[in-house]
Parts: structure tokens; sequence; C-alpha cells
């Protein structure tokens, strides 16, 4: 019977080797890469066309969701569970909306994650019990406008809260330890996502949405 090929997507050494070795111990399984950063998910992604990615959401470089969403953009028949210690609404449906096929907590029991593995590889959406609760709340709730930051990955609404305060690109930069060049991308990537097409009226939605004050 073939094995089902994972890739694993964990920052933390100790988790993914952990992880590693309980995969590995399931004899339908096997480990075909890992990656400790969400550029290094996507990449091996498309190198590797594994099966399976299970994918944490709190990823240095390119977060979880970003992940997810760049995958299934490039990547289309790759499968993605997302293995995470969060279990709020706000990373639930962002992952959601990023395509994520299946959606485990940590605290799940090996078997859980078994099952999970296995039906995310054939096809199927996995969420565990009280994600699927938390699921239908979600659906039930769904006329709730939708806060429009939750469009944006971590590091862009860091980028977009300080440039708020009227940092400039340098000091926005210098701040997250990043190029200027790399601040000026994370601008372009937030006014498309939220639909803004100038400076102007990227001030008048951090105005909205109370990231600054009238006079500032």
């Amino acid at each position: 019977m073939k094995k089902i090929r994972l890739l694993l997507a964990e920052d933390m050494e100790i988790v993914r080797k952990g992880l590693k070795a309980l995969i590995l111990a399931h004899p339908g399984f096997e480990v075909v890469g890992e990656a400790s950063d969400g550029h290094m998910a996507v990449d091996m992604a498309g190198r590797l066309m594994p099966d399976v990615v299970l994918m944490d959401l709190s990823l240095p470089r390119m977060d979880g969701v970003e992940a997810i969403a760049e995958i299934k953009r490039c990547f289309p028949r790759v499968r993605i569970l997302a293995l995470t210690a969060h279990g709020k609404e706000t990373y639930l449906t962002s992952a959601v909306q990023a395509g994520v096929d299946g959606y485990l907590l940590k605290m799940s029991p090996s078997e859980e994650l078994f099952t999970a593995i296995t039906a995310v590889a054939g096809g199927q959406s996995f969420f565990s019990r009280e994600i699927s609760a938390m699921l239908a709340q979600v659906c039930r709730s769904g006329s709730r406008a939708p806060d429009p930051l939750e469009r944006l990955s971590k590091r862009e609404r860091q980028v977009l809260k300080l440039a708020a305060k009227g940092q400039t690109n340098k000091d926005v930069a210098d701040t997250i330890f990043v190029s200027v060049k790399t601040v000026e991308k994370h601008k372009t990537n937030l006014k498309k996502k939220l639909g803004l097409r100038s400076s102007l009226e990227l001030a008048a939605f951090c105005l909205e949405n109370g990231l600054i004050e009238e006079g500032d």
C-alpha cells in the first residue's frame, strides 16, 4: 500500500522532531520534508509535491495562513492540514478562507491526527469536534460584518499599524528589522487586499478603523 507523503511545517525544532517521530511510527505515513518557516513550506511543497502538508499557523518570515494561500494558489493539488495551538475563531476563519483542507489542535490525541491525515489525503475535509462546532457558529453568525483587518497577514497588520502612527517606510523597516523594499511590498499587498489605491485612502481607512485618531 502506498504511503501518504507528508511535509511538516513547524518552526519549533523540538515539536517538529517529536511530530516526525510520532508520524514515522505509523506504517502508512512517511515524512518527505521539514520546513521551519512559511517560505520554506511553500518552496518545499512545490519541489516535493507531498500528499499532505501539516501546517503550523505561527511561522516566521511568512505565517501559516499566508503559506496556505500561496500553496493553494501555486500547487492546488497539495492538501493542507492545519495543526496548531490556536483555537480562536479569527485563526480558523483565516485558515478556511486561505483554502485549508483540515484544522486540528495540537492538544488532539495522536489517533485523531492519524485519522485527519488520512481523511485529508483522501480528498476529504477534516475538522476536530470543537473546531467543527466553532465553524458551525461562524456560519450561523455569517451576517456579522467581517473585520477588514482579518484579511491581512500578521506582518501586514504590523506594517499598517506602524504606518498609521506616521512612521516612514524606513522607520517601519527599522522597527521590524526588514528592508525598506519589503515594507513597500507589504504596503502594496495590504492596499490590494483592502481595496485601497492611495496613501490618502490608507490614512482614511486607519481613521475609520480606530488605528489613528483625528488630529494625528
